[in-house]
């Protein structure tokens, strides 16, 4: 038997979290130190298991793992990997100790227990995990469910202001879509056992049915709207900027670097391959919803004068090129998608973690209580600006490569689509670069004299993620190259391909052709 990879990854986490809520009360620091352990460990088996994943193996999943579960419902616990899961879960277990660094002073007794939410850090890394790992669509759906509760009580108790109203509205936007999820999921059984005799829900199984498109319609419907409500899609979105600003940053930093990918991994990895004639159908409202939201995102991030809900309309806004490049479905389209997942994690991470350290020493959200910041802490403003180049895409850094490939994917079957989407770079350059001139240029604002520069463990939780999106935006082919066969293999699935050239090579038809046969006779004739 091999060894079970992604079960110890998952599992890792959850001793941790129990042995920290063991701890006795005055022992915060310990807590905080076995956080940092216990979310360091499954980084490494990552790391380990990513060094043995074969990017060239013809099987749908690697590393697997199945045991019966519930037998008479057809479920399992089932998990394994494809290139695209694999990402999303390093993803995860990179930002999970870099959060925990950087919110080391996040929660308070105050608050409520310290330890309490440190557990509830990596209770989520877990859940998290789990749900990009399942390939039992019902595990999924668990794993999918799961994830509300230590994010509903990591902004219910250890939020700011507001924190009790954003907790509920995430709560209750999650579990209208939930429901919806639900009863699609059973709707999928039903079709499973009319079709097979004996219900299923595993998912290589359910990509193989051969589902009514009128039926399709129906259960893709169930599917996208949860996932658009994770997204969020426009116009499912009203949740996040509310949830964000109540969160500490560290929350913030896995609900929308992570926490939201969930519901862009569920288009690409469920609603493609096993609704691909409802895809098709649903693909050009989508696409339109996808640009409303690019745009809608880039407008309302440029007025805000709150740094964090700012930081969340931006993730709107790109939200709606990762949407774009899956139901463009092309490959540059949805390997650029994917790509922009992980990218998008990293740079709204240190967007976010970098303006919770602001607010620590400020002692405000405001955007115009700050200013001149590079006088006093130069570091930190460098810091931010990186991380604002990386969100506005700049040439050079990894977000780039992945909205390039969004666009000429999109492009190739919606010119029109992806013309008004490089409306968002423009939008982007706009709210990034003013949001830097107003709170890091100019003469220094009174509350900012005494900001302190960035410190060590600061430094620490930051500069591994800006690393990552210079190397990747310099070299991005390794994280490519283990995409790319996951999204040949869905666009396998959907039964769709890309567009042929519009124009053919001049060589290959008419007098052009003939006359390049006459030079190449001309010359090998020369030659003889």
């Amino acid at each position: 038997m091999s060894f079970p990879w992604l079960t110890t990854i998952g599992v890792i986490p959850l001793i941790g979290a129990f042995v920290i809520m063991l701890l006795p009360k005055a022992s915060n620091e310990l807590a905080k130190r076995l956080a940092v352990v216990f979310s360091v460990i499954p980084l490494i088996l990552v790391i380990a298991m990513a060094l043995q994943f074969d990017a060239d193996s013809t099987a749908e999943f690697q590393f697997v793992e199945s045991h019966s579960w519930i037998r008479s419902f057809g479920i399992s616990y089932s998990v394994g990997v494809d290139g695209i899961s694999l990402v999303l879960i390093a993803l995860s277990v990179i930002l999970v100790p870099l959060v925990i660094l950087a919110a080391w002073n996040d929660a308070d007794d105050a608050m409520g227990s310290v330890k309490g939410y440190f557990a509830l850090l990596l209770i989520l890394e877990t859940f998290m995990v789990g749900v990009f790992a399942a390939t039992d669509v019902f595990l999924f759906y668990v794993f999918f469910e799961a994830m509300l509760i230590p994010v509903y009580f990591l902004i219910g108790r250890y939020g700011g202001p507001g924190r009790q109203y954003a907790a509920v509205k995430f709560l209750l936007y999650s579990l209208v879509g939930g429901l919806l999820m639900l009863a699609a999921l059973i709707g999928l059984y039903v079709v499973s056992a009319q079709e097979l005799g004996t219900g299923t829900f595993d998912f290589t199984t359910l990509t193989n049915l051969n589902i009514d498109p009128g039926t399709q319609k129906l259960l893709f419907l169930g599917f996208f709207i949860a996932f658009a409500i994770k997204a969020p899609l426009v116009p499912f979105h009203t949740w996040l900027p509310d949830a964000a600003a109540a969160s500490t940053p560290g929350t913030a930093v896995l609900l929308v670097g992570v926490l939201d990918k969930v519901g862009t991994f569920g288009m690409i990895k469920l609603c493609l391959p096993i609704f691909p004639a409802a895809s098709a159908f649903y693909a050009p409202v989508i696409i339109v919803l996808c640009v409303v939201g690019i745009l809608y995102g880039a407008l309302l991030a440029i007025g805000q004068t709150d740094l964090k809900r700012l930081i969340a309309y931006t993730s709107i806004s790109h939200f709606g090129f990762i949407g774009l490049g899956i139901f463009a479905m092309t490959t540059q389209g949805q390997s650029g998608s994917t790509f922009y997942m992980l990218n998008h994690g990293f740079s709204t991470g240190a967007l976010f973690l970098i303006a919770g350290f602001l607010m620590t020493r400020r002692g405000s959200r405001l955007v115009a209580d700050y200013g001149g910041v590079y006088r006093v802490a130069p570091v930190l403003a460098g810091l931010f600006l990186i991380a604002g180049l990386s969100s506005l895409s700049l040439p050079g850094l990894s977000s780039f490569v992945s909205e390039f490939l969004v666009l000429v994917g999109t492009f190739e079957k919606y010119t029109v689509a992806a013309v008004i989407a490089t409306l968002g770079i423009v939008l982007a350059a706009i709210y990034i670069l003013y949001l830097y001139q107003r709170t890091m240029t100019g003469p220094v604002k009174a509350g900012c004299e005494k900001m302190t520069d960035i410190k060590g463990r600061e430094a620490l939780a930051i500069i591994p993620m800006l690393v990552l999106l210079v190397a990747l935006g310099v070299y991005p082919k390794p994280v490519l190259d283990v995409i790319n066969p996951a999204v040949d293999r869905v666009m396998l699935q959907t039964g769709q391909r890309d567009p042929e050239p519009a124009v053919k090579p001049l060589a290959e038809s008419g007098p052009a052709k003939q006359e390049a046969q006459r030079v190449v006779g001309t010359v090998e004739g020369g030659a003889r």
